[in-house]
C-alpha cells in the first residue's frame, strides 16, 4: 500500500511522468510500479488522467461556471439518485455533494453564457427535487488543480497585497 500511495502522490502532480521515472524516484522495480498502477486503474482508484489547460491562451474560448444547487433529498436514496442523474448531463464537468447552504456544486463548461443558462433553466431546474440554483461564471482562473495559471519571469507572482 505504501508503494501505491507514493505512486499516487507522483501522478497527482504530473500524470505524464514515465513509469520508469516513477520507479527510479521510488527505488522500486518498474514491473512493481506497472502492476500497482494497473491494479489502481482496475479498482477505479485512478479514474483518469487529465491535462490542465489555460483556455484563456487559446482562441477556442469556453465559458465555465459553478452552479450551486439546493434540492430535497429523496426517501431511501438521499441525494445519490439526483446526483447520478445530474452527472449524466454532457454539460457537467464536475459534480460534488456539499455541506452547508447548498447540496451540490456543479462545474459546467460550455461555448457561451447562453448555453450555461439554457442548461440551468431547461435541464437542471426542471428536475423534480431541485428547489433552487445559484450560477457563478468563472471570470479568470489563477490556480487550477494546484497549478498556477500565470507566472511572471518564470516565477509565481508574489506581489505584496495591501489592504
Amino acid at each position: 500500500m505504501e508503494l501505491k500511495l507514493a505512486i499516487l502522490n507522483i501522478l497527482e502532480k504530473n500524470a505524464k511522468v514515465a513509469v520508469e521515472d516513477i520507479a527510479l524516484e521510488l527505488g522500486a522495480p518498474v514491473e512493481d510500479v506497472v502492476a500497482a498502477i494497473g491494479e489502481m486503474e482496475a479498482d477505479r482508484v485512478i479514474c483518469g488522467y487529465n491535462t490542465i489547460i489555460n483556455w484563456d491562451k487559446v482562441s477556442n474560448e469556453k465559458v465555465a461556471a459553478l452552479i450551486e444547487v439546493r434540492c430535497a433529498p429523496q426517501r431511501g436514496v438521499g441525494f445519490d439518485k439526483l446526483g447520478a442523474r445530474i452527472a449524466l448531463f454532457d454539460e457537467v464537468d464536475s459534480l460534488y455533494l456539499l455541506s452547508g447552504g447548498y447540496d451540490f456544486l456543479i462545474r459546467v463548461k460550455a461555448r457561451s453564457m447562453k448555453e450555461v443558462s439554457q442548461f440551468v433553466f431547461e435541464k437542471l431546474s426542471t428536475l423534480e427535487s431541485v428547489t433552487g440554483t445559484a450560477t457563478h461564471f468563472i471570470l479568470k482562473k489563477y490556480k487550477d488543480h494546484g497549478i498556477l495559471m500565470e507566472e511572471r519571469n518564470g516565477q509565481p507572482d508574489r506581489s505584496a497585497v495591501i489592504l
